[in-house]
């Protein structure tokens, strides 16, 4: 059912849903790059420790994300409809959360108390308060509008404001937190670090603010309270919809996705620093992402309206994947070179990155016309969690990854072997998951461009009904 009285869908959504981006990775990509240099660096804390403390996250993760997304499904639908409400309530705590996790003054405390405050100051942010705010935000993407193509703008949209929001991070950060000493050695500047945490804390509550008021919902739900016949226990529902091999593939080509960008933006602040011994360059190839986006914001839902999104996304990821592992052969010295050869491996990540979202809309609706059922926050919820096991690995393993190469925190300098191990991880390691993820699109998720136009038009015809 669909809100007559509403405006219709326009610029101010799309833009409105990329602020939400925006605002969730003033945290999220700031995290998710530069948490364990904080941890690692600044509080001496080990790689192998810190990988460890993400994995037990993710695990709360399972019942947190899951959980608020009942949550939000079961909400009753208010003026303010049934999502928005949320980034409203949740945008103050979790970028205050966000804020007390870079906290240099306590690098002085015992070694049991930092461990302590970072698993606990890591968890409230992002298995409570982070999921509370992003898994309305990503269920409101199915009723914002119910036009697959107006879906897959917004994905594209949220990509624009995740990749603006992660390259700002990227550039500003290795200038603002990295200095070089006599020796010519990048150190951390540990005041820096939690001053620049604090202000994009204050950008993610704005950011949240404008996603609020220029967002608006069109897509009425029934309320679950109001649907009793159609209610059914949480696990039931878990297996209704963990059944769904739609599902299936999304979430394991996300996780896939994510765990081999992530690492590589994680790394990346060791191999420019330890291998290429210039965080300058990292911020260069943060600015060369920019033309790719906004290429590919320029025709991405073309490309996907006409030959699907799947399609164009296992095209995406198999570039990347021969460009990744290719670079790791090569053995690049130069920096420059490396940042040209990156740059055009980006190219398909990119555009799969900008669809991802689209993706999971797509899977709410496909549930929906094989069981007559809804299940949006459940839904997102899933998929929240499967992107958060993608941010884990990402930094559990690179965590233990550079522990089993020998690496030494609070080391001002690392030895050659252990930088060359820095850029054979960087390199092989996301070449292969890219190839991993565009078998899972092909060989398992299963909404081709016939199938999502089909269902479309089957819900259309039951809504109208």
């Amino acid at each position: 059912m669909s809100n007559r009285e509403a405006p219709p869908f326009g610029i101010k959504d799309k833009l409105g849903y990329m602020l939400g981006d925006v605002a969730n990775d003033f945290s999220f990509i700031f995290a998710s790059t530069f948490v364990m240099v904080f941890y690692s660096k600044v509080m001496g804390i080990s790689t192998g420790m810190i990988g460890t403390m993400f994995l037990v996250a993710r695990f709360i993760d399972a019942f947190t994300d899951i959980g608020m997304g009942r949550i939000a499904d079961r909400a009753k639908t208010g003026k303010s409809g049934k999502f928005r409400p949320w980034i409203l309530r949740m945008c103050g705590p979790v970028a205050i959360a966000s804020f007390l996790m870079y906290q240099s003054g306590l690098q002085g405390i015992p070694y049991g108390a930092k461990v302590a405050y970072m698993f606990v100051t890591y968890i409230l942010w992002g298995s409570v308060f982070y999921t509370s705010i992003n898994i309305p935000y990503g269920s409101m993407a199915s009723v914002i509008s119910q036009n697959p193509k107006d879906r897959s703008s917004l994905s594209v949209f949220r990509s624009m404001g995740g990749m603006f929001a992660g390259n700002l991070i990227s550039v500003v950060a290795p200038l603002v937190i990295y200095y070089k000493d006599a020796a010519g050695n990048q150190v951390v500047n540990s005041t820096n670090f939690t001053i620049l945490a604090g202000i994009f804390s204050l950008c993610a509550i704005l950011c949240y603010l404008l996603c609020y008021w220029l967002c608006t919902e069109r897509v009425v739900l029934p309320d679950k309270k109001q649907a009793a016949e159609k209610q059914m226990s949480v696990l039931a529902s878990l297996k209704e919809v963990v059944g769904s091999r739609a599902l299936l593939g999304v979430i394991l080509s996300a996780l896939l996705l994510l765990l081999a960008s992530l690492m590589s933006q994680g790394l990346n602040n060791y191999l420019y620093a330890d291998y290429f011994k210039n965080t300058q360059a990292l911020s260069l190839s943060a600015m060369l992402q920019l033309p790719v986006m906004l290429i590919l914001a320029a025709v991405s839902t073309k490309l996907a309206v006409k030959f699907g999104k799947r399609e164009c996304g296992v095209a995406g990821m198999l570039l990347s994947g021969i460009l990744y592992v290719v670079i790791g052969i090569l053995h690049v010295t130069q920096v420059w070179v490396f940042i040209g050869l990156v740059f055009v491996a980006m190219i398909g990540m990119t555009f799969f990155t900008m669809q991802c979202f689209a993706l999971v809309t797509d899977v709410i609706d496909d549930k929906e016309v094989i069981t007559g059922k809804r299940d949006d926050g459940t839904i997102y919820g899933i998929y929240s969690f499967s992107r958060k096991i993608g941010q884990a690995l990402a930094g559990g393993m690179g965590g233990w990854a550079l522990a089993l190469i020998g690496y030494e925190e609070l080391a001002v300098a690392q030895t050659e072997q252990v930088a060359r191990g820095i850029y054979n991880i960087s390199t092989f390691f996301p070449g292969v998951v890219y190839l991993l993820g565009a078998a899972v699109l092909f060989f398992i998720y299963p909404l081709s461009k016939r199938r999502v136009e089909s269902n479309a038009a089957e819900l259309k015809r039951r809504h109208n009904s």
